[in-house]
C-alpha cells in the first residue's frame, strides 16, 4: 500500500501541470462548498445569537390567549381563574434540573399613565419585579442603586429605568432622583439598568429588523410590593426563567410552563402559560437561510462531477502510456489486484491533494467574503474532513474504470505494443 503511495506521489510530480489541471475540478468544486457551508453556519449561529442576545440564556414564560401574547391594560383585562404565582410554584420551577434561577414580574404594556412634570409618555412599560429579577435576567445597575429589601417591606415608590426609558423620557437630563407620575401617584427615580453584556443583533436587511427590533420606548420597574399602590391585587403574573445551558432552554421553557399551566382553574380553557422558545424561532429562520443555500451546494456539487470525469479522462491517458510497464509487471508476476490497487491508488491520492487544497481555498474564500460583504463566516472542521473523504472517494469511483483495464490488459498484447 505505501509503495502504491510512494508510486502515486511519483507519477504526479512528474506531470505537474497535467495532475494541476485534473485536480482543478475538485479543487474549484470542495471551495465552493466548503465556502457556502462556512456562510451557513456562520449565518446560522449569528441568527441563534441575535435571538438569545445577551447570551443569559433567559426564556420568557407569558400567558398567551389563542396564539397571541395575553396583554393586560386595565383591571377588565384581568383573566378569571389565574392566580399569583406562589412561593411552593416557584420552588418547583427552581427544582428544575434545567432550571438555575426563576423570578416573576407583573407587566402593563404602552401604558398611556405615566408623566414627566406635564408632559405625558407614551410606548413604555412597566414591570414590577421580585428581588430575583436582575439576577436572573442579567441586568445590573450601572447608575444610582438597586432596591433594596426595605423598598419591598415598606412599599416605598421607587422606580428604576432601562437605558432606553431613559433616553426617552429625559433625554440630556440625568433621571436619578428626579420624579414621574403613575396614575397619578408619584415616583421617585433612584437608578438605571442596564444588560450585563450590551448586546446589539447584527440587522442586514428588512426582515432582520422586524425579527430582531421592537419599537417601544423602554421598561420601567418597580418592586412588586409596590404593584397595587397604581395597579391591581393578585394581578397574574409572567415568569422568566434562566437554564443551565443554551441547549436546556427549550426543556426549562416547556417545563416551566406545564408546572404552571397546572395551577390554573379548570374554568380557564382560553388562556395558558407558554414558553417564548427563542430556540425555535432561531431555527425557522436558520432553515429559511438554509434553504436558498443548500441549493448552491449543489450546483457546486457539478464541479465534483466535472472533475470527476476529469479524473477518469486522465487516468484512462495514463493506462494508455503505461501499457508496456502494466504489461511487464504482469509477465514477472503480478496480479490483477495489485494493478488495480496501484492505479485506484494513484486516483484517491490525486483527488485527496485537490479535496485538501480545495478545503484550504473554501476556507481562504469564506474569509474574503467576510471582509469584503461582512457576511458572517464559521469554519466547519467536520464539514473539511468530510469534503477531502469525499473527494478521495470521487478518485476510486471515477477511477474504478480505468484501473479495472489496466488490470485486465493482456501482459502479451501489452509488450508487442511497444
Amino acid at each position: 500500500m505505501l509503495e502504491n503511495v510512494r508510486l502515486s506521489f511519483q507519477g504526479i510530480w512528474s506531470h505537474k501541470m497535467r495532475s494541476f489541471l485534473t485536480m482543478l475540478g475538485i479543487i474549484i468544486g470542495i471551495a465552493s462548498i466548503i465556502s457556502i457551508v462556512s456562510t451557513i453556519k456562520g449565518t446560522n449561529e449569528e441568527i441563534k445569537n441575535n435571538l438569545i442576545g445577551s447570551g443569559n440564556n433567559t426564556v420568557e414564560v407569558v400567558l398567551y390567549q389563542n396564539g397571541y401574547t395575553y396583554t393586560i391594560y386595565s383591571e377588565s383585562d384581568i383573566p378569571h381563574g389565574i392566580r399569583e404565582v406562589t412561593d411552593e410554584v416557584r420552588e418547583q420551577i427552581r427544582d428544575l434540573e434545567s432550571v438555575e434561577n426563576v423570578t416573576c414580574y407583573n407587566e402593563r404594556r404602552n401604558t398611556d399613565s405615566i408623566f414627566y412634570l406635564n408632559n405625558e409618555v407614551n410606548g413604555v412599560s412597566i414591570r414590577g419585579i421580585d428581588t430575583d429579577y436582575f439576577s436572573t435576567t442579567g441586568y445590573t445597575v450601572h447608575r444610582g442603586r438597586n432596591f433594596i429589601e426595605d423598598d419591598y417591606k415598606k412599599f416605598r415608590k421607587v422606580l428604576i429605568l432601562d437605558q432606553t426609558a431613559a433616553d426617552t423620557m429625559f433625554q440630556n437630563e440625568d433621571p436619578i432622583g428626579k420624579t414621574i407620575e403613575i396614575s397619578k401617584v408619584p415616583f421617585t427615580i433612584i437608578g438605571i439598568v442596564d444588560a450585563v453584556k450590551k448586546f446589539t443583533p447584527t440587522i442586514s436587511t428588512v426582515q432582520d429588523y422586524y425579527s430582531y427590533m421592537s419599537e417601544d420606548s423602554g421598561t420601567i420597574y418597580m418592586p412588586k410590593a409596590s404593584w397595587p399602590i397604581v395597579y391591581s391585587y393578585d394581578e397574574p403574573e409572567n415568569v422568566i426563567v434562566r437554564a443551565a445551558s443554551v441547549d436546556d432552554m427549550e426543556n426549562a421553557g416547556r417545563q416551566t410552563a406545564d408546572i404552571l399551566n397546572k395551577t390554573i382553574s379548570p374554568t380557564q380553557t382560553e388562556t395558558k402559560y407558554k414558553a417564548d422558545d427563542v430556540l425555535e424561532r432561531a431555527q425557522r429562520l436558520q432553515d429559511l437561510s438554509s434553504a436558498t443555500n443548500n441549493q448552491l451546494i449543489w450546483i457546486a456539487s457539478i464541479s465534483l462531477l466535472v472533475g470527476g470525469i476529469g479524473v477518469m479522462n486522465i487516468m484512462l491517458v495514463s493506462v494508455t502510456e503505461r501499457t508496456s510497464e502494466i504489461g511487464l509487471k504482469k509477465a514477472i508476476g503480478a496480479q490483477k489486484g495489485s494493478i488495480l490497487g496501484q492505479f485506484l491508488t494513484e486516483a484517491a491520492v490525486l483527488t485527496s491533494i485537490g479535496g485538501i487544497i480545495g478545503v484550504a481555498s473554501g476556507i481562504g474564500m469564506a474569509q474574503i467574503i467576510n471582509k469584503v460583504s461582512g457576511v458572517a463566516v464559521s469554519i466547519s472542521v467536520p464539514a473539511s474532513a468530510v469534503a477531502v473523504l469525499f473527494s478521495m472517494l470521487i478518485g476510486i469511483i471515477f477511477g474504478l474504470l480505468p484501473s479495472v483495464k489496466a488490470a485486465n490488459l493482456d501482459p502479451i498484447e501489452a509488450l508487442r505494443r511497444e
